[in-house]
């Protein structure tokens, strides 16, 4: 402003001095002077005024150029334009995956009508005058293809009916609520559904033409609302037929499509829609449904024998069914997450539980709760009483286990993982939440921080639920949930890693010395002798194949008891858990088992003493072994054969070839070294040492080592290359140990080989024999001999 109140002064100030009279202009004097007036004063007179105008219409000069300036610095504002015709087309065909959901959204529609009208009446009690009750009906009609949604809510003016229905994504549920939090005395209320102005429009998903007849308790006049699919306009006029008056509400006639008139037109469809999505909205929705009744009817029967008169007809009763058409409640089943849990009883959960999910068995257990605070969210869920029959939905993310409502009105159960990982999709329930981040649809929930966190607490309610079973008096319960769930337990020990510390004291398992019953992790714990500082595990196919496994001799010989794994998960799930309680797992099947216990001076004396054997048979047995060293695991078996440190146990090696889409070029790779271990006391052993030094290059002892170590591959686990070949081994070897044991002699022998002889001979003269054709032999009871 200062220098533009400079150049203002210094405006006026010329101005003056081209005022004042200038010799060589050569105008005369009084010309510049006015009439009636002295020369000088009216000179400066006339200065001084036009000084003050000229200074004030440079000043607006000057603030109308920076106004200019400022404006076309900031940029000329322009309103938004739309194509409704395309628009209504994006809404319609782009929002919605399925076409049933326009239901949902006229029924929830419906129900806001009438919560509205609830709220109001409570100020506004003339508002219920009418004594209607507040319901919602749904009358499907065949034969003329067309869908009718009564409600006896709050219905709509014609300003209202603009306002709604004529402006796109304008929510008048929304609206409401900003009223109602304006109003502090009415209050705000959460059960009101509407969000976001579109749920109508998804009518046109199925329907070409939509008529809105409504009444408002507000005013005298009836509105109706018409408009076509393809249509870019409304109609909307007063309705002056008596017959199609209300006393109050709004009904919604869908005209459907040819190709939706079969499917949507149906009564059992619409019921069957009402259950899924609106079965817990809280007003009574009726559907008109076809039903059918026995009544008696009197039957016109003429005597036998006899031409009877009208008359002379005796009546008899017989019993026909009648089919008629009625409302039916569609929305019996209240929602039970709702209620106090302390008021619920257990009996009403399980019908809950078998309603919803078309159970038959009684849930093993339930967990009713409710979460506020960041979060707020009621839920119900249910551990099923057996698992699923089918196999497909074992590890399934997407079983539809759970099902997601706002605001009581179904939503989803379509979800991969969002609301619970795959190892607890078992897991059965609902969901009721007001503040979760849907998209417009209500179909897809959207990856926030809100649903990361009802993930996480029902997972722990999850957790917690099974705890309860697990910590019962009655283990049945327990045990019958371990056998149809317990591979999900040791799934979530290798997927999530973050809650092993609540998945490790659920799992159980065999042991060595519990082989019937299942122990837990706490049970091993608390049996462990001090000394004991590791928790022993070995992975085998079966229970059978554990209990004998060379490899527990020296434990069970010490009272170390030892975990069975006996499922294929079970070998993975314990390698991740890697430590419980501070004690490390360890599987007994691999190199540098120490027991804690070792005798030194002896393991020396031993090693020393059978070097040169384990150099020996290093050296017959090649590279089909690492290393061969003295065993600290054998008590009775002569040798074993174990697995290096990092590399595949023998049952981890048989599980990866048995995949069906395993890499065969891995499998030598992670397969891993394997260390032949021997037991120095054991007879076999002992000879082999003796051959070693004195005949080292016996044949006999480097067949006996090349089966020994082939039983070994099979004992310790492992398949062996070519089974037939070590058939054909042990049956050699059985030979040489039978020849002659129960007193068969040589010339049995020598019988037995002239008599092969001569088997051969004979053959040989067999093939020599002329061969007569079948027409020309003839038995001598032939009937047709001549």
């Amino acid at each position: 402003m200062a220098p533009a109140l400079s150049r203002t002064l210094a405006l006026g100030a010329s101005s003056v001095a081209a005022l004042r009279p200038s010799p060589s202009r050569g105008l005369p004097r009084g010309a510049l002077v006015p009439q009636g007036r002295r020369c000088a004063r009216g000179v400066r007179w006339d200065a001084g005024r036009r000084e003050r105008v000229v200074g004030a219409r440079c000043v607006s000069a000057v603030a109308e150029k920076a106004a200019a300036e400022e404006e076309e610095t900031a940029g000329e504002k322009f309103e938004y334009q739309a194509e409704v015709s395309r628009l209504m087309d994006l809404i319609v065909h782009s929002l919605y995956s399925h076409k049933e959901v326009f239901l949902r959204e006229l029924v929830s529609n419906a129900s806001d009508a009438l919560d509205k009208l609830r709220f109001l009446s409570v100020t506004d009690p003339s508002m219920l005058a009418d004594g209607s009750e507040m319901e919602i009906r749904i009358k499907p009609d065949p034969e003329a293809g067309t869908i009718t949604i009564t409600d006896s809510g709050i219905g709509m003016t014609k300003d209202e009916l603009k306002d709604c229905l004529g402006t796109i994504a304008q929510s008048g549920t929304s609206k409401f609520l900003k009223a109602l939090k304006e109003n502090k005395e009415l209050g705000a209320d959460n059960g009101l559904i509407g969000q976001f102005g579109v749920g109508f429009y998804s009518a046109f998903l199925v329907a070409e033409k939509i008529v809105v007849s409504t009444k408002s308790p507000k005013v005298d006049k009836q509105y109706v609302w018409e408009a076509e699919a393809d249509s870019s306009s409304y109609v909307i006029k007063e309705e002056t037929d008596p017959e199609k008056m209300l006393t109050r509400g709004t009904q919604i006639t869908l005209f459907l499509r040819e190709d939706d008139k079969y499917e949507f037109a149906d009564p059992m469809r619409i019921q069957g829609l009402v259950k899924n999505y609106s079965q817990f909205v809280s007003f009574p929705i009726f559907t008109w449904q076809e039903k059918s009744r026995t009544v008696e009817v009197e039957e016109e029967e003429s005597k036998e024998g006899e031409e009877a008169t009208e008359g002379e007809k005796e009546k008899k009763k017989k019993t026909i069914t009648e089919k008629y058409w009625d409302w039916e409640l569609a929305n019996e089943t209240k929602p039970i997450w709702m209620r106090n849990p302390k008021e619920v009883e257990k009996t009403e959960y399980n019908e809950f539980y078998k309603k919803t999910f078309n159970e038959f068995l009684d849930p093993l257990a339930h967990a009713h709760f409710t979460t506020e605070g960041e979060v707020e969210f009621r839920s119900v869920l249910y551990i099923p009483g057996m698992a699923p029959l089918s196999n497909e939905e074992i590890m399934n993310p997407k079983t539809k286990n759970i099902r997601l409502y706002v605001k009581r009105v179904f939503i989803s159960d379509d979800f991969d993982g969002e609301l619970f990982p795959r190892y607890l999709s078992f897991v059965k329930g609902v969901v009721d939440s007001n503040d979760l981040p849907l998209n417009v649809s209500r179909e897809i929930l959207q990856e926030s921080r809100i649903v990361r966190i009802m993930r996480k607490r029902l997972v722990r309610k999850t957790f917690d639920m099974i705890q309860d079973i697990a910590d019962k008096d009655e283990k049945e319960d327990y045990k019958k949930f371990w056998e149809s769930f317990g591979k999900f337990m040791k799934l979530g020990c290798i997927e999530d890693s973050g809650n092993q510390k609540r998945l490790a004291p659920l799992l159980r398992f065999h042991s060595s010395k519990n082989e019937t019953d299942l122990i837990s992790l706490d049970q091993y714990v608390e049996n462990m002798p001090e000394s004991q500082k590791a928790i022993y595990y070995i992975a085998t196919d079966s229970l059978q194949s554990a209990k004998t496994a060379p490899f527990l001799e020296k434990l069970v010989q010490k009272d170390i008891e030892v975990l069975y794994l006996i499922e294929p998960i079970d070998e993975v799930a314990i390698q991740n858990l890697q430590t419980y309680k501070e004690k490390k797992f360890v599987d007994i099947s691999k190199e540098d088992l120490e027991l804690g216990d070792e005798d030194e001076d002896k393991e020396k004396e031993s090693k020393q003493e059978y070097t040169l054997l384990c150099d020996w048979i290093k050296q017959q047995l090649g590279e089909k072994v690492a290393k061969v060293q003295i065993s600290k695991r054998l008590s009775s078996s002569p040798c074993v054969l174990v697995s290096g440190k990092f590399g595949w146990s023998a049952n981890m090696e048989r599980l990866m070839k048995a995949q069906t889409l395993g890499d065969t070029s891995s499998l030598e790779f992670m397969r891993g070294r394997r260390i032949f271990e021997i037991n120095p006391d054991h007879p076999i052993v002992k000879d082999l040492s003796a051959a070693c030094k004195n005949e080292p290059e016996s044949t006999e002892a480097k067949r006996a080592v090349e089966l020994l170590y082939e039983t070994a591959l099979i004992s310790s686990g492992y398949t062996p290359e070519s089974p037939a070949e070590l058939g054909g081994k042990i049956y050699e070897m059985m030979t040489i140990a039978l020849g002659g044991r129960w007193g068969r002699s040589d010339y049995e022998d020598a019988e037995a080989t002239s008599s092969e002889t001569n088997v051969e001979t004979d053959s040989s003269e067999a093939t020599m024999t002329e061969v007569v054709e079948p027409s020309e032999v003839r038995t001598e009871s032939d009937p047709w001999r001549d």
